[in-house]
């Protein structure tokens, strides 16, 4: 029978998990529980052709994963049977204590919990999944592996701040990165598909987050997500790159808390601050009905792109390769389009017949003639996490 992993990642109200066989990547089972916590939460369970789905209170992590397991014995598969080999938990900070998948004992949960400052939101939640899932599944080794591993390797002009070295020290003030595991995966996968591994690549994870890194011959050299996701490129809901001294001038002068300003910056800006709406899909639609500030949103989110793209081909030295990913990045052709043009004193030449066909899996979207390959590539960060876990053990 072939091995299984459980890929666990617990948010801070939520719970999605994945059955995946490390070998191909196939997704056995799947499911995703919400709304923790709150007064109705919902849940999904899928086993080919066998979904259910649930809407009752689940008033904490441990009652929801319980719920998963029974789930999983019910409807199945069961997991006793299904040669399950390791957890593979997603964790999204780790520091520069983790450039690797590791397993879990109680160090590695003491440190974790030391980050937790570093992403208190989601390190927190990470942690709580880690140790319900240890209590429920004592028999198989967990395993974490970290959004921010692949970035450990950037060199130190890339990861540092020109912030008072003894400040940035004591809090542990530096550019960390994240989305590491979709990047890692999406590189390794393009290397693979080109049969190349000393390519310079540049990777475009853009979804309701977004993120960008330079990647020389496998190891990371840049990335614009900085101490925090908030750094970076136009998101779904976050500023990417602004001023510090925006902060100042709204606390100075607007009388905004610092928990204010966090929320305004992280939940309210982005495409929904600059149209009111976070869906790409639909600020596209507005753009084509006139609507001159989705137009002008659209523009800023694909200016910011080719800003990283230009700098990253300088810090490379060259480019081989771009490639798109993740829920926009996969799927919007129009933005792949507004993001490349006028590049092509780069080398980068987009087929505008191959980008605006649909299709699954890897494909090439760059004319012959284009001297930088244009690719697509879906992400699976699951799969990622479990041929991690797998290696980790």
């Amino acid at each position: 029978m072939n091995q299984t992993v459980l890929v666990v990642n617990s948010g801070s109200s939520s719970i999605k998990y994945q059955l995946v066989d490390p070998a191909d990547g196939h997704a056995i089972a799947s499911g995703l529980v919400e709304r923790i916590g709150e007064g109705s939460s919902l849940l999904r369970h899928t086993y080919g052709e066998n979904k259910i789905e649930e809407d009752n209170p689940i008033q904490d992590h441990a009652m929801g994963l319980e719920r998963v397991l029974d789930l999983f014995s019910s409807i199945g598969p069961n997991l006793h049977e299904s040669n399950v080999v390791a957890v593979g938990h997603r964790v999204v900070q780790g520091g520069a204590f983790f450039d690797r998948a590791t397993v879990v004992d109680s160090d590695v949960l003491r440190t974790i919990e030391a980050l937790v400052p570093l992403a208190p939101l989601h390190n927190s939640a990470n942690l709580t999944g880690i140790k319900v899932a240890q209590r429920l599944l004592p028999n198989v080794p967990h395993v974490v592996v970290f959004d921010t591993a692949f970035f450990q390797s950037l060199p130190a002009a890339s990861a540092t701040y020109a912030l008072d070295r003894e400040v940035a020290r004591k809090y542990a003030i530096r550019r960390y990165g994240a989305h590491g595991t979709s990047h890692q995966y999406v590189s390794k996968t393009v290397a693979d598909h080109l049969g190349r591994m000393d390519l310079k690549q540049i990777v475009l994870h853009l979804g309701n987050g977004a993120s960008a890194s330079a990647v020389d011959a496998g190891r990371a050299v840049d990335t614009s997500m900085g101490l925090t996701p908030l750094e970076g490129l136009v998101m779904g809901t976050r500023t990417g790159d602004i001023d510090p001294a925006a902060v100042f001038h709204l606390a100075r002068n607007a009388h905004m808390s610092i928990d204010d300003i966090d929320n305004l910056l992280n939940k309210r800006s982005g495409m929904k601050g600059l149209t009111g709406q976070n869906d790409l899909r639909i600020v596209h639609s507005m753009a084509e009905a006139g609507d001159r500030n989705a137009r002008v949103g659209l523009a800023v989110y694909a200016h910011r792109i080719k800003k990283y793209i230009g700098s990253y081909a300088a810090v490379l030295g060259g480019l081989d390769v771009i490639t798109f990913t993740a829920g926009v990045g996969e799927n919007d052709a129009k933005m792949r389009e507004m993001a490349t043009e006028g590049l092509e004193f780069l080398g980068i030449k987009l087929d505008h017949s191959r980008n605006r066909a649909s299709g699954r899996g890897i494909r090439e979207i760059s004319r012959d003639s284009s001297k930088v390959k244009v690719l697509v590539v879906p992400t699976n960060e699951e799969w990622e996490i479990a041929r991690q876990a797998v290696a980790a053990i």
